[in-house]
């Protein structure tokens, strides 16, 4: 299960002119925290999309009082995740099923063309020997909530089973939630797409990216990168019923032509909090800034995610930004454009690293200190 509470997400946004960086050659180290003001929000459990897959829900355990119907998903689903919109439950279920994943792409800000996001899977992978066993499996919606206090799941005889958040039923569940791989995969794309569309992204990250920018990286052919040498986020206690979430961070800083500029790096191997990865994986491409320093801001996607509304946000913010001649660290001009919502769970804020540098090296604790990362400097070959 992925860390909820534990947003590993890269924002290269700043504050106010009052906080500028009085120097370029800063070594790069963890901001003071910051504290959202949407920080005691309303938990978004009772959202659009949960709303929508807990309807779903309801329309599937009503479905699995079939036994032959029953045994088929049953099957399906111990071999792995099925596929909502084509797993054929019956004509109601195959009808709901429709309109749910259209409301669910509209709550995410998804185009229909995406196709399906729902799917079913089981609830804990200890819940196998249970449904071999033939006992009749409850049906319950992900909620993206990491307060809740009751898993409500739905019994194919009628009526609701609240179970417990922390402690794994001993009856099976099966659960209904958004692909959010797939979503995330998507609706990233709409926002670097939109990002791109305002001249607030770089559309490639090799040294010929910046002719007629600095002569000094292609006078080197090659440029310096930030490298992620091993990454880890805290343990956050998650209710068992959420599924595997996916980070992502938004990187930047002031680009050669003095705009705002941010890239969005997804971390899909990310998939357990507590455990440490190494994916050698490049974060930070300064070919793309006019100063030696970015932001990262880490964010984690559960389900909930309007992407639509994510593009807006940073729009609005990186279109007021100014380039005052020296390095105004954007991390918390972004995060107060963020809605009060997204400090509950459509995305979580994971963490922040305030000015990386070129220099960057070693273990660097998160603003939050929700999670750490060991960088290192990296240089770039131009072929």
């Amino acid at each position: 299960m992925r860390p909820r509470s534990l947003r590993l997400a890269v924002l290269a946004l700043g504050v106010a002119a009052t906080t500028l960086i009085a120097s370029a050659a800063t070594p790069a180290q963890a901001g003071p925290a910051h504290a959202p003001s949407g920080a005691d929000a309303t938990p978004s459990g009772v959202g659009p999309v949960f709303s929508a897959t807990d309807r779903i829900a309801r329309e599937v355990a009503g479905a699995l009082a079939d036994p032959a119907t029953r045994d088929r998903v049953v099957s399906a689903v111990t071999a792995g995740p099925v596929d909502l919109l084509t797993a054929g439950l019956n004509a109601r279920v195959d009808r709901a099923a429709r309109s749910v994943n259209q409301a669910v792409l509209a709550a995410k800000g998804l185009p229909e063309s995406t196709g399906s996001v729902l799917r079913l899977r089981l609830g804990h992978e200890g819940m196998a020997a249970a449904l071999a066993r033939s006992e009749r499996p409850l049906v319950a919606a992900a909620s993206s909530d990491d307060t809740m206090t009751d898993v409500v799941a739905h019994d194919p005889a009628g009526g609701r089973v609240l179970l417990d958040p922390v402690r794994v039923p001993t009856r099976p569940v099966l659960v209904v939630e958004v692909d959010v791989r797939k979503s995330m995969e998507r609706g990233l794309a709409q926002v670097r797409q939109e990002l791109a569309a305002r001249g607030l992204t770089p559309v490639r990250h090799d040294a010929a990216a910046s002719a007629g920018g600095r002569s000094t990286v292609t006078a080197q052919a090659g440029y310096w990168a930030t490298k992620v040498n091993a990454v880890r986020l805290n343990d956050d206690k998650e209710p068992w019923i959420k599924g595997a979430a996916e980070i992502f961070n938004v990187v930047g800083g002031f680009g050669l032509d003095g705009k705002p500029t941010v890239n969005i790096v997804e971390m899909p191997y990310l998939d357990n909090d507590g455990t440490i990865y190494y994916p050698n994986q490049l974060l930070v491409h300064f070919n793309n800034y006019k100063y030696n320093l970015a932001d990262v801001v880490m964010w984690e996607d559960d389900g909930d995610t309007n992407y639509r509304d994510l593009a807006k946000a940073l729009l609005t913010v990186l279109l007021t930004v100014v380039d005052y001649g020296t390095y105004t660290p954007l991390v918390n001009a972004i995060i107060d454009a963020m809605p009060a919502s997204w400090w509950t769970d459509d995305p979580d804020y994971v963490d922040s690293w305030y000015t990386l540098s070129t220099n960057s090296s070693g273990r660097l604790n998160g603003a939050a200190a929700n999670g750490w990362m060991d960088v290192a400097p990296y240089w770039v070959q131009q072929f």
